[in-house]
């Protein structure tokens, strides 16, 4: 069976596990569950702990695992990303009291606060950069404060909890990031399965199935507003003076798309779900 790496727990848990509900796959029932095989798919899933999800992929103990790329970096394993996986997005950047740093130079020799020791020192070593690095777990953005550190690196959505703090933030973005699906390096039968799967549940969430009749005389503005992933289907109807047109468009550009076909003509404008998908 192929071997799967979950989060067990954590922001990436629960959507990492839906993601494979509805590529198909049968999860674990209890939280309490630690190992679940799926033998129709030929799978068994392995629920850890996502820090330590690199490290098993890694090492080949598991084949294949979801984390965040953060995590994958940080954690220094010889696991390699195979595909982002569209959830979990963050941004690690550096926050210091408000004039004390203006760039990443200003780091040289000062305590920087991170849960990520080996994402940030990394990122500092190939700039050139030594500063002393402050390993926690959490809470980061109260080191300053604190007295356990000049700077910090960490997550940043909005930037509102270091202001919170006292921190401004500063210098380059150290690491846009991700959930990823993760591998040992070795492709083990059913990998390539499962990284179709999801990407077709990728598509499914982005994309949505357009249907709508037009005259034939604005057919070709209509495929214009609406190319399509590759083109449109387009059937006869029994008026001949007019055809069926089906499309697959961006989910967000749903509404803009109808009033475009509704303006060009286009009439029994319908929007469809797509539940899977392999392109």
């Amino acid at each position: 069976m192929l071997r799967i790496a979950v989060p067990n727990k954590g922001s990436l848990s629960e959507t990492a596990a839906q993601m494979l509900y509805e590529a198909g796959y049968t999860g674990r029932r209890d939280s309490r569950e630690l190992v679940v095989a799926d033998p129709r798919n030929g799978v068994e899933f392995f629920y850890l702990r996502p820090r330590d999800i690199a490290t098993y992929v890694g090492s080949g103990a598991l084949d294949v695992g979801i984390t965040g790329r953060d995590l994958l970096l940080d954690s220094g394993s010889e696991a390699t990303e195979i595909a982002p996986l569209g959830f979990g997005d963050s941004t690690f950047r550096f926050a210091g009291p408000p004039g004390a740093y203006a760039e990443l130079a200003d780091l040289e020799g000062v305590r920087v606060a991170t849960s990520y020791p080996g994402l940030v020192g990394d990122f500092l070593g190939r700039h050139g950069v030594t500063a002393k690095l402050v390993k926690l777990d959490g809470a980061v953005e109260s080191a300053v404060r604190l007295g356990v550190a000049d700077a910090v690196a960490d997550v940043v959505s909005t930037g509102s909890t270091l202001r919170k703090a006292g921190l401004d933030i500063f210098g380059p973005v150290i690491l846009d990031s991700e959930a990823v699906l993760i591998g040992s390096g070795v492709e083990k039968p059913g990998t390539q399965t499962l990284v179709r799967r999801l990407q077709g549940v990728l598509v499914a969430r982005q994309y949505v199935l357009v249907d709508y009749d037009v005259p034939v005389a604005k057919l070709e503005a209509a495929t214009a507003a609406a190319p399509g992933f590759e083109s449109p289907t387009v059937s006869p109807l029994h008026d001949p003076e007019w055809v069926a047109v089906r499309v697959m468009i961006p989910r967000v550009e749903t509404n803009h798309v109808m009033d475009a076909l509704y303006e060009l003509g286009a009439r029994a404008i319908l929007v469809s779900a797509i539940h899977a998908a392999r392109l």
